[in-house]
């Protein structure tokens, strides 16, 4: 919670870090058989309840709750994945042979791919958001670039606009991938108006147009993320086409990068067929009658399995940017070994973090204008994640949560380094204690990071669920245990910061 730099953490020895690591692994193991067990008893009821499809192996069943996992591995087996391929065929033929033509050709490739799934009218709605978003970015006013491409994602919660849109299409499904798409392209756009807004004008409308039009039908990047900058973009994609690379270093590269995304999707559906953890966490029965370990066993289950999850999604799309020598934000970390608020924020999901710092954070002032500020510089940037999701009573509860974390941790953190407080730690413990210490705290905002998840995850019925039974019914029985063992969590997480792979 209070993290340090990695020269001020203290070294523990070997011996204690090899225990924080078995008994870490063990727990999640242990936790994992558990709610293994608990989903095999249930699975009848389960069946009848909810959503247990046909294993992809014989003898077992799948687990389809994962709205989201669901919906991206159904796209992708029926077209997402080929233009994906597609996409990175033409963007290494164009490169070999035609490099000045290789932005254009990805474009048009990436106008036609969204086109053949979303359908004109589709497509027509994203053109309208682009070019009123860059109309009013032209009178260079940060504020009413915000008001308005605020205004167009609130289009995507009026009703009778939803209600339009959904009769263009056959299925949900295919409603929803435009609403996706219109929401992460909104992010695109904001990006676009306010860098727009920042730099002296040096290229005339139509040279920003099409770089606004490229910038926003890159395909890897399109569905789904990851969130990359205007700025970013722009500038890696302008660099001088470079000798491209031998055809064998490319392929080992593909080849690699292909068989890590491969795995956690095995990862992933092993998952789902062993634990039944969303079809549980959708019945506040289960949730009551879960054995302690099983219930430790599905919290840890869910928020890994969002974990591997955005691997998989985000894995794929990483790959082809690299390709493309663009830089993509960097893959989420393990949330075993995340240990604050903070650094959640700034690791799962680094396109976001970055991009609401750039916009959000830094503009209404940060930390550079006082404690007050940076208060609301933060509020507002959990409010804007908040409304981007949806704005959904459960996700307010998580913004919240989120905020009075951060706050909390930046507020400890502020008062351990005063002066005075700095001096009688110093005095008083050993730097390996005060690492034990720094550990013993970050148990507890990992416990309360782990609850806010689950709300994220789950809805407000899980977290209140969870709870109940640990820091209510089990303060004596089952908290202490389970913050011993986030404690062991944390002292890997602060290793991991120390020694980096």
């Amino acid at each position: 919670m209070t993290s340090k730099s990695k020269a001020q953490l203290a070294p523990l020895p070997w011996i204690e870090i090899l225990a924080y690591w078995v008994l870490s692994f063990g727990s999640h193991l242990y936790s994992f058989y558990q709610l293994h067990r608990f989903s095999k008893e249930h699975e009848a009821g389960l069946q009848r309840e909810f959503l247990l499809g046909k294993g992809l192996v014989t003898g077992f069943k799948r687990d389809l709750s994962d709205f989201e996992w669901t919906f991206w591995t159904e796209w992708a087996k029926k077209s997402l994945l080929w233009t994906l391929i597609g996409h990175g065929l033409i963007s290494r033929l164009t490169s070999i042979f035609y490099p000045k033509f290789r932005v254009p050709a990805l474009t048009t490739y990436g106008l036609l791919a969204a086109s053949s799934v979303l359908g004109f009218k589709g497509v027509s709605v994203l053109l309208i958001h682009l070019g009123l978003s860059f109309s009013v970015a032209q009178l260079r006013k940060p504020a009413l670039s915000w008001a308005c491409n605020l205004l167009l994602l609130s289009t995507l919660h009026i009703q009778p606009l939803q209600e339009i849109h959904r009769g263009w299409y056959k299925t949900e499904e295919e409603y929803y991938l435009l609403l996706f798409s219109v929401a992460v392209c909104g992010l695109r756009f904001i990006s676009f108006s306010l860098e727009h807004c920042w730099c002296p004008p040096d290229h005339g409308g139509v040279v920003q147009l099409y770089w606004l039009f490229s910038y926003t039908f890159y395909h890897p990047f399109f569905y789904n993320g990851p969130i990359i900058t205007y700025k970013h973009y722009i500038e890696q994609m302008r660099r001088p086409a470079e000798e491209c690379d031998r055809d064998k270093s490319v392929f080992s590269y593909s080849v690699l990068r292909s068989g890590r995304i491969i795995l956690w999707w095995c990862i992933a559906e092993y998952m789902i067929h062993v634990m039944y953890m969303h079809s549980i966490q959708s019945n506040e029965t289960y949730l009551e009658i879960l054995p302690p370990w099983a219930l430790g066993g599905l919290a840890l289950a869910l928020v890994q399995f969002f974990f591997v999850k955005y691997l998989v999604l985000f894995g794929l799309s990483s790959m082809l940017a690299t390709l493309d020598k663009l830089v993509p934000p960097k893959l989420p970390r393990c949330v075993s070994i995340m240990y604050s608020f903070t650094g959640m924020w700034r690791h799962f999901d680094e396109g976001l973090y970055r991009w609401l710092i750039r916009y959000i954070y830094v503009p209404l002032g940060g930390s550079h204008h006082g404690p007050l500020y940076k208060i609301l510089s933060t509020g507002l940037a959990f409010g804007f994640v908040c409304l981007w999701h949806g704005g959904h009573d459960y996700l307010q509860y998580w913004a919240l949560m989120n905020w009075a974390g951060v706050l909390v941790e930046n507020g400890l953190k502020s008062f351990f380094a005063s002066s005075f407080i700095h001096s009688i730690v110093a005095q008083n413990l050993s730097a390996a204690m005060e690492r034990r210490c720094v550990a013993l705290l970050s148990a507890f905002s990992t416990a309360m990071l782990i609850l806010s998840n689950l709300v994220f995850l789950g809805g407000v019925h899980v977290g209140r669920i969870f709870w109940k039974r640990v820091f209510i019914q089990g303060w004596s029985t089952m908290a202490p245990p389970m913050l011993a063992f986030l404690y062991c969590f944390a002292q890997i997480g602060l290793e991991w910061t120390s020694h980096p792979p």
